[in-house]
């Protein structure tokens, strides 16, 4: 996937961040922009995703206004405690973005993310808090923003989460990274059986499948748990009344 990562003011060209991506295993295209002349930085940022036409969009601070301010159609847009407010004239954006903000950011007050959303009309989820400050560079931040590239990257839309739950800690708040899968052990041959999962489908789910190994059917009941964990529980299917 290639990524077109736009920096802060005064922040230098392949920093934590744009590492981070390009050491996942993604193209990053990562140029210098004005820090003084807001409308040059947005002729270069547009400059070069004409260019290039990116996957996704990241948009750092002021990277994140540059980011608003491009013409980039339905590209996707993840941006970083995004200061639209002071640069740039763009209030709102589209509906494949996500916004990244931690709560106790000291430099761009939180709620401006909030009102971006409102703005824009866009759901809860759409908004993910985290971080410890404005730099977003600790390892829970940087694992957020690659999930959230290589979400919109895909092309899927927003899993629906229930609006009092933060849609990153629905999906990866496990002993597992991502819940791209789970496991449970099958009552029958007592093998662990690795089973893929799919939180699109919603947050519980229940269903009948048969033990690879020893063909049992049992009865799958999947569901993410207040704490955001994913909880998987198999019984004989026979067993059910």
């Amino acid at each position: 996937m290639q990524i077109l990562f736009l920096h802060g003011w005064n922040s230098a060209v392949g920093g934590i961040k744009p590492t981070f991506l390009k050491t996942s295993g993604h193209t990053v295209l990562n140029p210098a922009l004005d820090h003084d002349d807001f409308p040059a930085a947005v002729a270069q940022g547009q400059q070069i995703f004409d260019a290039h036409q990116p996957d996704v969009i990241v948009g750092s601070s002021r990277g994140g206004a540059v980011a608003m301010n491009l013409t980039t159609g339905p590209t996707p847009l993840v941006l970083l405690c995004p200061a639209w407010k002071n640069w740039g004239t763009t209030d709102r954006i589209a509906a494949s973005s996500i916004v990244l903000h931690s709560p106790d950011d000291d430099v761009i007050p939180y709620h401006d993310s909030v009102e971006l959303l409102r703005n824009s009309g866009l759901p809860p989820e759409s908004l993910i808090a985290v971080g410890q400050d404005h730099r977003l560079a600790d390892d829970e931040s940087l694992s957020v923003m690659l999930w959230s590239c290589e979400l919109l990257g895909s092309g899927r839309p927003l899993p629906w989460i229930d609006p009092d739950t933060n849609l990153w800690e629905a999906e990866n708040n496990s002993d597992r990274p991502t819940h791209s899968e789970a496991s449970y052990v099958c009552d029958a041959c007592g093998e662990e059986i690795v089973v893929p999962v799919d939180l699109s489908e919603g947050s519980r789910q229940t269903y009948v499948e048969d033990c690879p190994v020893c063909c049992r059917a049992n009865l799958i009941s999947l569901h993410v748990d207040d704490d955001g964990r994913l909880r998987i529980i198999a019984e004989p299917e026979q067993d059910q009344g």
